[in-house]
């Protein structure tokens, strides 16, 4: 008798799954991601140094940390801590983020008293973030990285007063960007220069 409940692959299906071109690339792409990651962390290490005096302590207290996963909302990812302070009740990250099929981007997240310490930094430069095409976190869940509005909302559709209240309203503060991976070739620079907005942003 035949099994009416087979698992079945569609045509396209089975040409990937007899295919190991495609696997083999997606490998030796994360690969890219992670020396890419890895020369990054060098010039931003060089970056924090230069202002050591002027930032907080926190973010040079753990070492920087690459990880890989395949499953951030079911596609493969390279994130890049640094700085990386999580604690119970203060967090001060920048995380540099790759999801494949979608984009990199970068992202400031702080909480307890490092969040209000940079507070009034980042409300002064509201209109440098606004015209620089960053965003702001709106979900409760700080841990999440797509840029759709139950998540990230663009700085460009709010007042000054309201990223004021925003600051205010939550443990956390996340503000990132973001640029598309058909990009490659300028995602270097957009990391260094986005970085170095986000520490000046910790100055003392």
């Amino acid at each position: 008798m035949i099994d009416k409940t087979k698992i079945t692959l569609s045509a396209k299906e089975l040409e990937l799954v007899c295919s190991t071109d495609w696997i083999l690339t997606k490998h030796i792409i994360i690969e890219k991601v992670i020396n890419l990651f890895s020369a990054m962390l060098i010039s931003m290490q060089q970056k924090t140094g230069e202002q050591k005096s002027n930032l907080p302590v926190e973010v040079f207290i753990k070492d920087p940390k690459i990880s890989r996963g395949e499953n951030y909302r079911q596609l493969p990812y390279v994130m890049l801590d640094y700085p990386r302070y999580f604690e119970k009740q203060d967090t001060l990250a920048i995380r540099t983020f790759f999801w494949w099929g979608n984009f990199f981007s970068i992202n400031l997240q702080l909480s307890g008293n490092i969040k209000n310490s940079v507070v009034n930094n980042l409300a002064a430069n509201f209109l440098h973030l606004q015209q620089n095409d960053y965003w702001i976190c709106v979900n409760n869940n700080p841990w999440q990285h797509y840029f759709e509005e139950d998540n990230y909302l663009p700085l460009q559709k709010i007042t000054m007063e309201q990223f004021s209240v925003m600051l205010n309203r939550e443990l956390f503060i996340k503000i990132g960007k973001k640029i598309s991976i058909e990009h490659w070739e300028t995602v270097a620079p957009f990391i260094a220069n986005t970085f170095e907005e986000m520490i000046l942003l910790l100055k003392n």
